[in-house]
């Protein structure tokens, strides 16, 4: 299977830089992944970016080191698997506000009998290789977005999820939720 780049750089203790496109067009895509970044997130939330474009954008960044992401628009399996089968190798999921929601969003990451991820004949294999099932749940990278107070409040519980890689603070909804303004609202010193 090929090697998940952010992973390897973590496994040794190294930083892994990421940029996210939020426009639909797989040639800036292309031109973006070749440009020695770590990861490349195509952002289907607040991005202009839909699934048939995304794929097209996977297919670009794949030629390249870089480690293809998504961020989804929500915790939705369906979207989840979809982009995974399309070749992401990182997801980002968004409003992630306890442990079982988390569960919820590795588990249509994983295959049985680690998690609920349907299988079927999709570009990750041919991709990623013939062995893509066998390892994708060690290759696959996982992120949840803490963005809410609810989130903060439940994080201890969240960071202990089975199978979640990382965390990521969304500051603009998270400020919001705390009564501040989107963008990460200095004013709210609890963001």
């Amino acid at each position: 299977m090929r090697a998940n780049h952010i992973k390897d750089l973590w496994s040794e203790g190294r930083v892994a830089t990421n940029i996210f496109l939020g426009l639909p067009d797989s040639f800036a895509a292309e031109i973006i992944a070749g440009q020695g970044w770590d990861g490349v997130t195509i952002d289907m939330q607040h991005g202009l970016i839909d699934y048939q474009v995304g794929v097209t954008m996977l297919q670009a960044i794949s030629q390249f080191e870089a480690t293809p992401m998504v961020r989804v628009p929500w915790n939705d399996p369906a979207i989840i698997m979809k982009v995974l089968d399309a070749g992401a190798y990182g997801v980002i999921c968004p409003m992630i506000n306890n442990r079982e929601e988390a569960e919820r969003f590795v588990g249509a990451c994983r295959y049985a009998p680690i998690g609920y991820r349907s299988t079927g004949p999709v570009r990750a294999a041919f991709y990623a290789g013939a062995d893509y099932h066998q390892h994708a749940a060690e290759t696959i990278l996982t992120f949840a977005m803490i963005e809410t107070q609810d989130g903060v409040d439940n994080v201890d519980e969240i960071f202990t999820t089975p199978g979640l890689d990382a965390v990521y603070i969304g500051p603009s909804d998270l400020s919001v939720s705390m009564g501040g303004l989107p963008g990460g609202d200095q004013r709210t010193p609890e963001v």
